[in-house]
C-alpha cells in the first residue's frame, strides 16, 4: 500500500507527519522524532505562539482557530509529547479558571452553560497532556448529563434544547472518552466507555454521513477532507477514529470507505478539499494542493481494515 514513492514524500514532510508515519504505516515509533516536534517545524511554531499570560490568542476560545483551545488541539493532533512542560501550565490554568458553574470548560464569557462539543474536545487534549483526575471529575460529569437518548451528543441540549443528536459533537465527545480510557484514567469510566458504544452505533446507523431514516446525504462537507477538522465532522474523520478505537470493520462503513477511495489522485495521494474559514496562526497546508496529512490519515485507515484498492 506504501509505495517508495509515496513513502519519500510523506517522509519529506514535517517532523510531525514523519513521526506518525513510522509509528502508523511503518510500525516503528521513533520517540526521538516526536521530541523533535517541539523543538522545530509546526510544532514549534505553534509554541511560539504563546502569549506571556499563557493563552494563545485573546482568551481560551476567541478567536477561532488561534486560541488556546483549538491551539492544544492542534499540537495534540502534531502527536507533541504529552509531557510538555508549557501545555501542561496552559492547561492547570484552564482548569483553575475556566470552568462554569454546571462543572464544564466554558467557551465564550460569562455564559453560565457549557458547550458539550467543547468538552468533548477539551477531554481529548486534557486527558493526553496528564491533567489531573480530580480536575477532570467536573468536565466528565457534565458530558454525561448531556448524553442524548438516540445514543450521541448535541451541543445544543442543554442550551436552545435539541431532539437528535449532531455528528460533529458525537464524534468530538467520542474522541475525548477514547483519549480519556488511553490514558488510564478511572472516574466513571463504565460509564463514559458505554456513552462512546453509544456513540459509535450512532455513526454506524448513519452509515457516518446519510440520514439514518431517507438514506440522504445530511451534508456534502462531511464529504470534504480538510485538516485540521476542528469542531466539524467529516467522513475521515470518523473513519481514523474508528481506526484509533481499534474497532473492526462494519459494513456500514463501506459507503464512506467507498468515496474516501474515490477521492486518491492518480499519484497515490489525497487532497486538502477544504478550510474551514477563520483566523489562524499558519497554514500546514494549502487547499486544493496533495495533503500529506490526508493521506497518512487516509493510509492508516485502510491499513487498519485491510483495504486495497
Amino acid at each position: 500500500m506504501l509505495d517508495s514513492d509515496l513513502k519519500t514524500w510523506l517522509l519529506e514532510g514535517d517532523v510531525a507527519i514523519q513521526y506518525q508515519v513510522h509509528r502508523d504505516l511503518l510500525g516503528n515509533e521513533d520517540k526521538w522524532l516526536r521530541d523533535r516536534i517541539a523543538k522545530e517545524g509546526w510544532g514549534a511554531r505553534f509554541l511560539s505562539r504563546r502569549n506571556e499570560n499563557g493563552h494563545w490568542g485573546q482568551r481560551y476560545y476567541q478567536p477561532k482557530w488561534i486560541s488556546t483551545h483549538y491551539t492544544l488541539l492542534d499540537l495534540k493532533h502534531l502527536g507533541i509529547a504529552p509531557s510538555n512542560e508549557t501545555i501542561r501550565q496552559t492547561l492547570a490554568m484552564v482548569v483553575a479558571t475556566e470552568k462554569a458553574p454546571d462543572g464544564g470548560i466554558l467557551p465564550i464569557g460569562e455564559n453560565s452553560d457549557s458547550d458539550v462539543c467543547v468538552n468533548g474536545m477539551f477531554l481529548n487534549f486534557a486527558a493526553y497532556f496528564g491533567v489531573e483526575e480530580e480536575d477532570l471529575k467536573s468536565v466528565v460529569d457534565f458530558v454525561l448529563a448531556q448524553h442524548m437518548a438516540d445514543g450521541g451528543f448535541n451541543c445544543r441540549s442543554n442550551r436552545s434544547g435539541a431532539v437528535h443528536s449532531s455528528l460533529h459533537s458525537t464524534i468530538s465527545v467520542a474522541e475525548g472518552i477514547l483519549e480519556y480510557a488511553r490514558n488510564g484514567y478511572q472516574y466513571r469510566l463504565k460509564e463514559l466507555q458505554a456513552a462512546e458504544l453509544a456513540s459509535r452505533e450512532f455513526m454506524l446507523q448513519h452509515r457516518l454521513y446519510k440520514s439514518d431514516h431517507t438514506g440522504e446525504i445530511i451534508d456534502k462537507r462531511m464529504l470534504m477532507l480538510s485538516f485540521p477538522s476542528r469542531w466539524k465532522y467529516d467522513i475521515l474523520r470518523a473513519l481514523d477514529y474508528f481506526r484509533a478505537a481499534g474497532v473492526g470493520y462494519d459494513a456500514r462503513m463501506k459507503d464512506a470507505i467507498e468515496v474516501l477511495l474515490k477521492k486518491r489522485r492518480k499519484d497515490g495521494r489525497w487532497p486538502v478539499q477544504a478550510k474551514h474559514p477563520g483566523q489562524t496562526h499558519f497554514d500546514m497546508e494549502k487547499a486544493g494542493q496533495a495533503s500529506r496529512w490526508n493521506t497518512l490519515r487516509a493510509l492508516r485507515v485502510l491499513k487498519h481494515f485491510d483495504i486495497t484498492e
